[in-house]
């Protein structure tokens, strides 16, 4: 009976080892980016790049890590709002049907550029962005089985752009993506 148990759970845990599908690939989109809390600032379209990994743990969940960069920021006529970041989303992804799922994880930014100024007549006053960025990431996605994915995310910030004002990124993300394997 003993060696029937463990024959039995061998056979289960070998089965779900394989049943996990790794996943990586390249990714590149577009970003319809805004900070919030800010007058007289409108969208500012940008793209981002990367890679990604993941792994499908069941039929309906898996996990996905990308490192992007990710130009974000905003538009405005008194000077420029221009953020660039490496940004690491974290999302839990679990599927519907087979390929469409849904996504929600945190984000985290790493400032690479940052051109923020205000001009008042003469005068061009630069001021810094903060270092880091967490947001928080809702999306939908679709992986087609001949390795193309799409996804959409929305990703709102959690943390304050620019020290001592209450503004936080918010970004509309539309990704294209190719899984190696």
């Amino acid at each position: 009976m003993k060696k029937f148990i463990l024959a039995a759970l061998t056979v289960f845990m070998g089965s779900n080892v394989f049943a996990q599908e790794i996943d990586f690939g390249i990714k590149a989109g577009v970003n319809f980016a805004s900070i919030s809390d800010a007058d007289d600032l409108s969208n500012r379209t940008g793209f981002q790049a990367g890679i990604f990994g993941g792994i499908k743990f069941t039929d309906n969940l898996g996990i996905q890590a990308d490192l992007l960069y990710s130009q974000q920021g905003a538009e405005f006529d008194a000077g420029d709002f221009d953020l660039t970041y490496v940004n690491v989303p974290v999302v839990l992804k679990y599927y519907l049907v087979q390929g469409l799922n849904i996504q929600a994880g945190p984000q985290f930014g790493f400032i690479v550029d940052d051109n923020i100024s205000t001009v008042v007549g003469d005068i061009e006053e630069s001021i810094e962005a903060e270092k880091t960025d967490v947001s928080g990431i809702v999306g939908a996605g679709y992986d087609f089985p001949f390795g193309i994915r799409v996804d959409a995310r929305y990703n709102f910030g959690l943390t304050k752009v620019v020290e001592g004002s209450d503004s936080k990124n918010s970004v509309v993300s539309i990704a294209l993506g190719y899984s190696f394997l």
